[in-house]
């Protein structure tokens, strides 16, 4: 093992990297501490102080005014991205095994999703909530966010596909396989890297955001994240911080807790297809 010795360059760059953690910490460890201080504690200190009494009961008042909205978050974010990675893949094999009159141009026009916001959106998906009877329902938000997130999906999986040798899938067709066994007994146990993308992507997508949870569902169909605006932007007497920095805390963990275990497949299955091989 090459021991390398620790050089002023080396040690300026660690230097810089400790600065730059801490500059990112800081305020996680700030709301941390504040959702376990009283208020009293809160108004007395500096928001990096040790609370004088550690208490949970901002996190036991966080949960009673989110926690339903959470599980509403997950029922909506898990079939989600379950359904719109799966159609994704579908999609990909399609465009990247399966050449047909016009595939170029329908994948052409399917990127254009990719590109659309949020908002030249809002008129005709409620309209289309509306007309299949799934307004304000989370059933409504599981098809808005597998419809929107199927230009992405399919993005990811057709370049993955196409770096895939394609004498592969023509020699498991002349052994007779079909459309699906070639797709699910082969390129599907060779796609780990490029799910895990897809599965990061979506489920960041999909909990963090606020737009469609706002418009699209109402009362008690809400996601968290509009829970977690409610609870801030309302306030009845003193305000109580430790409860809102519990809640936040509460809304981000999934995502901090998916990009801490999967997060190293990320960079490695979008590079997984850059070069055609």
């Amino acid at each position: 093992m090459i021991k390398r010795a620790l050089t002023p360059g080396r040690v300026a760059i660690y230097a810089t990297l400790l600065v730059v953690c801490a500059v990112y910490l800081i305020p996680l460890v700030i709301m941390l501490l504040t959702s376990f201080k009283t208020p009293d504690d809160i108004r007395s200190g500096n928001l990096l102080s040790w609370p004088e009494l550690f208490t949970a009961i901002g996190w036991v008042k966080a949960w009673d005014s989110v926690g339903g909205y959470f599980w509403n978050s997950v029922k909506i974010t898990v079939p989600a991205v379950l359904i719109s990675t799966l159609l994704g893949a579908l999609n990909g094999y399609v465009l990247a095994m399966w050449r047909f009159r016009g595939s170029q141009l329908f994948f052409g026009l399917l990127l254009f999703g990719c590109f659309l916001p949020f908002q030249v959106v809002l008129l005709p998906a409620s309209f289309t909530l509306g007309q299949l009877g799934l307004a304000n329902t989370t059933g409504g938000l599981v098809l808005i966010h597998v419809v929107y997130g199927l230009a992405f999906t399919t993005l990811f999986f057709r370049n993955y596909y196409v770096s895939i040798p394609a004498a592969l899938v023509r020699a498991a067709r002349l052994d007779g396989a079909g459309f699906f066994t070639i797709f699910g007994k082969i390129l599907l146990p060779m796609s780990l890297p490029i799910i895990m993308v897809c599965l990061i992507w979506q489920f960041t997508q999909i909990w963090n955001d606020f737009l469609f949870g706002v418009v699209f569902a109402s009362g008690d169909t809400q996601p968290i994240t509009v829970a977690l605006n409610n609870l801030v932007n309302t306030s009845t007497g003193v305000k109580e911080y430790n409860v809102d920095m519990a809640a936040a805390l509460i809304a981000g963990l999934p995502t901090l807790v998916v990009y801490v275990l999967a997060g190293k497949y990320f960079l490695r299955g979008l590079t997984a297809g850059a070069v055609k091989g």
